[in-house]
Formats: C-alpha cells, structure tokens, sequence
C-alpha cells in the first residue's frame, strides 16, 4: 500500500444540498429617469433594451464585504445553523475592493465563522453557479459539510454613467445560501466551460497597470460589445442548459423554476424560447427591479421567486450563469 492510501480519509457524504438563502439589496433605488439624460435615451428605451426599470446603488457604507455578511447572516439563520459550525466560506465577487485582504476571509471573521477556510471567486456573472458546484465538490470530497456561498457586488464604482450601452444596466447587491452534506443529492452535475476568444465582449476599459501608468485617463469601467454578447447567450448557452437538465437526470416538466443570470430581459425571453420550457415552469425575472448584479443575481432572483410565493422550499430550478469571460455554468438545485 503506498503512502497516499494510508492517509486517513474524511468521511464522504452522498451528496448536498441548498438550505438557507439570505439576501442584502441597498436602499437607494435608482429609476431609469435619473440615468437617460448622461445618455441621451429614455425610460421607455431602456425598458424595451433590457426590461429594466430600476435599479440598487449601494451607499458609501455598502461594500462587498459588509453586504455579503448582511446576506450572509440571513442565509445562516434561514438554514438554522450557527456560524461556527461553517467549514468554507467562498464569496464570488468582480469587485471587491482590494487583492488583500480578500472578501470572503473578512466576512468569515465578522459572522464568527472562525473554523472555516475562505478564499473569493471570479468567474464574473456565472460566479455564483460556479461556487454552487464548488461547494457541492468540496462536500462530497468530504472535506467540509457546510459551506457558505455568497454572490455580493458593487458594480456602479466600474461603470461609466456615460456610456450608452452599459450605464443602465447594473446594480448592487448581495445574495448567499448555505449548502450541507446530505444523504440524498439535491445540486445536479455541473455543465460549465469558457471561450476566452471572445473575451473582449465583456471587459475592463484598462488594465490596472496602465491606468497606474496615466491616471489622467477615467478610471477603469465595464465595457460591453452588447450585440456580440446577446448572440453568444441566445445561441450558445441553451443547449448548456438542456445539458444540465439531462445531467441531472430530470426532464424539463420536473422543474419548477429556471433561474438564470440576470443580463437582459430580451436574453432570459430568447432562452425560455429556445428551451421550450412547459407553462408551469416559473421565469426568474428579478433583473426588473434589480438590474444585472453579476455574482448575486442568481440567489437575488432566487430569493425573489420565494418571497413571491411562486416557489417552495425543495422545487426543482435550473440555475444558469454566463458572462464576462466569457464563461458559463449549469445545475439543477433543489431550492432552499
């Protein structure tokens, strides 16, 4: 026997599933009203664009960190559990405002999770998923039995509120759940992938480094090549999704919800098209009154749908991200 079979293994669970789920939008709504006249457009225009109608901004006090704990306390006593018993923490965040320290391990500390490992996540808009089959590996691996997932964002600090294409479609926000070993399996095969050929879809104005190098240039922002990136979502990402249905081993009349990343109205319309989902599917369309929030649209719309009452706790729901990277990410959940 050689040495690595002799290590003493973590007991491994059969499976994982969501239990609690928590969210934290800003107070400050801003209506498409106070957007159009930097842009030259109109409420009515922005609508028909993206379905939206208004959005979060976070105040001063509101950063990644403090309203990813906000969300995250709320998921914690959601699932009934305390603090201490978390074995990792991850947050999947864009804009956390420093490489160091990281957001995840500050919002362990301030929770009182002091047992559990922490590191973020980046995977931009189809973060959240990402973290969701992360924290679904690493429980059955058997080396955590809760984890806490958290998608929190700050978006207004990287958008120019001038440019045309991207100044209203974000928003701020936060939205966490807990995931726990389980002996029955509730968090489907994950179907993920990325195509950095068409990274400059969805990119940063300037690299850090060079906006260190000349100041005198705005600061970096959010640029969008809007028409490039709608394509891609329409045509390539419902067959990812059909892919997670069929890993998971259900068929679309089993679901109760498809949740996917809140970009556009007129995307989420293509894909329930393009997916055919029977009538009794419920839409997640939060992105009306919240806006895109990269990370944390996935568990703001999922809260949404269940304070709605349009959805119960252990329904079946396709989540599905996609986004800067580009990247993307599939599973089908049971609802918290």
């Amino acid at each position: 026997m050689n040495a690595i079979n002799e290590l003493k293994s973590n007991p491994r669970p059969a499976g994982a599933r969501l239990t609690g789920l928590g969210t934290y939008r800003p107070k400050k709504i801003v209506k498409n009203e106070e957007l159009v006249a930097a842009i030259d457009s109109s409420d009515e225009w922005i609508r028909e664009r993206s379905g939206i109608k208004e959005r979060r901004m976070a105040s001063d006090d509101d950063t990644v960190v403090s309203m990813g704990v906000a969300a995250s306390r709320a998921a914690i006593k959601d699932a009934n559990v305390d603090a201490s018993e978390i074995d990792l923490v991850i947050c999947s965040t864009a804009t956390h405002d420093t490489l160091t320290p990281h957001a995840s391990a500050l919002i362990a500390s301030e929770i009182g999770a002091t047992n559990a490992g922490a590191h973020d996540l980046n995977a931009a808009c189809s973060g959240f998923s990402y973290g969701v089959a992360e924290s679904f590996a690493q429980i059955v691996s058997g080396n955590a039995r809760k984890v806490l997932l958290v998608g929190s964002e700050r978006m207004h600090d990287f958008i120019n509120f001038n440019d045309r294409t991207t100044a209203f479609l974000f928003g701020d926000g936060a939205g966490a759940v807990i995931i726990e070993a389980s002996d029955t399996n509730c968090i489907g095969p994950v179907v993920w992938g990325s195509d950095g050929s068409q990274s400059e879809a969805i990119k940063m104005s300037v690299p850090w480094h060079d906006y260190k190098r000349d100041t005198s240039q705005p600061f970096p922002h959010v640029q969008m090549a809007g028409q490039q990136v709608f394509r891609w979502a329409v045509g390539s990402m419902a067959p990812i999704a059909l892919a997670a249905i069929h890993e998971a081993g259900v068929t679309p009349s089993d679901l109760k919800a498809f949740i996917p990343h809140q970009a556009n109205m007129r995307i989420t319309d293509a894909l329930v098209r393009e997916l055919q989902l029977p009538d009794h599917v419920v839409i997640a369309r939060d992105i009306e009154v919240s806006g895109n929030t990269t990370a944390a649209t996935i568990p703001l719309a999922m809260a949404a749908l269940r304070e709605s009452g349009a959805v119960s706790r252990g329904d079946l729901a396709l989540l599905l991200g996609f986004g800067g990277g580009l990247a993307y990410s599939a599973q089908v959940v049971c609802l918290p």
